[in-house]
């Protein structure tokens, strides 16, 4: 009986000193990860409440990197599933260390979005340093990026226009959300179909907020010598002059309402000759009143055809090269939401 309660007694205090080191190395990563955040300029001197995961635990989670549980891959580096406190399901994204990616933009999406609360954004669960290895865990989504359904001749079908119209008003919502209601401006900067995540109900989520900028008060431009981006949903006077604003989101957010209605890329291949691009394509086809034309074939069967022709419009009105021309994202949100408002004329 003795020897029972000494060997119990050992084992409770190998349990305490095994949890007090795994707690004091979590302790200790936490402080590192709290120091490397707060050099980012975006801080702003707040505290930032996030979960720091270990590398050993991420790991473990993704069958240490397997590809079997590999879900996707990119220029920033690859996706994992895995599971987050062994249940719920994660995408793990590793970066690369030649991902364009760099430090100041990873620190940046973590600090951005553990600020924001949106059902239109993507969350973030928590993020890991170590070594030269840079991680970051999200919400799993298992329709991955509207990308892959947009562009792809067979998947494309799955996006009746109920299921493109309800993408299209979650993004502008995500938007307004950015733009305007959440504590702080901030603008995304690449919004593009792959940074459009769907979940099991394809509702959209925007995500990779890594080229994203704050701003406080009544502050709302800015201008920069380091174009970033993705150059084809670039507005105008970003991509010449470095200039900046909410509106280079609305242009952005133009082009993709044109790409989900017509299921064409912005440089497509499919474009009628002489035409650089699809907003080129698509004004064309609106001053010859044939935007119809527009439309991709597996939505005519499901769609209002004044529906589409409005959407066609308001995407228009976001694609302007004045920013002063284009609407803000809270009239872009109210004329999608109520077809009977009245639309401004070109």
């Amino acid at each position: 009986m003795a020897c029972v309660l000494i060997l119990a007694c050992i084992a409770l205090v190998s349990i305490c000193k095994y949890r007090a080191i795994t707690w004091q190395k979590k302790e200790i990563h936490k402080g590192l990860m709290l120091g490397y955040l707060s050099s980012s300029s975006e801080m702003g001197g707040e505290h930032v409440e996030f979960p720091f995961v270990s590398f050993e635990d991420i790991a473990a989670e993704t069958d240490n990197f397997s590809e079997f549980n590999q879900i996707g891959s990119g220029g920033f580096g690859k996706v994992y599933k895995g599971l987050l406190q062994g249940d719920k399901e994660v995408a793990i994204k590793r970066l690369s260390k030649g991902s364009a990616q760099g430090i100041e933009e990873f620190k940046n999406e973590i600090i951005l979005i553990a600020k924001l609360q949106h059902r239109n954004l993507v969350r973030l669960l928590g993020c890991c340093v170590y070594g030269d290895e840079r991680l970051l865990i999200y919400e799993y989504l298992p329709n991955k990026s509207l990308d892959t359904f947009l562009f792809d001749d067979t998947r494309q079908y799955v996006l009746d226009w109920p299921t493109r119209f309800k993408i299209i008003k979650g993004v502008a919502r995500g938007l307004l959300y950015l733009h305007q209601d959440s504590r702080l401006t901030i603008i995304h900067r690449d919004l593009k179909p792959s940074n459009i995540l769907l979940d099991s109900e394809m509702t959209p989520k925007i995500s990779d907020f890594g080229m994203a900028r704050i701003f406080g008060g009544n502050k709302q431009e800015a201008n920069t010598t380091r174009v970033v981006g993705t150059y084809a949903y670039m507005s105008p006077e970003y991509v010449m002059g470095g200039a900046f604003s909410i509106k280079s989101d609305t242009y952005s957010f133009g082009v993709l309402l044109l790409e989900i209605i017509s299921g064409l890329k912005i440089t497509s291949q499919q474009l009628v000759m002489n035409f650089v691009s699809l907003t080129a394509y698509a004004w064309r086809l609106w001053e010859d009143g044939k935007a119809t034309e527009l439309v991709h074939s597996s939505v005519t069967e499901s769609c209002s055809l004044d529906e589409v022709l409005w959407c066609i419009h308001v995407g228009l009105l976001c694609v302007q090269d004045c920013p002063n021309d284009r609407p803000l994202m809270a009239s872009v949100t109210f004329m999608l939401e109520n077809g009977s408002a009245l639309l401004p004329l070109q």
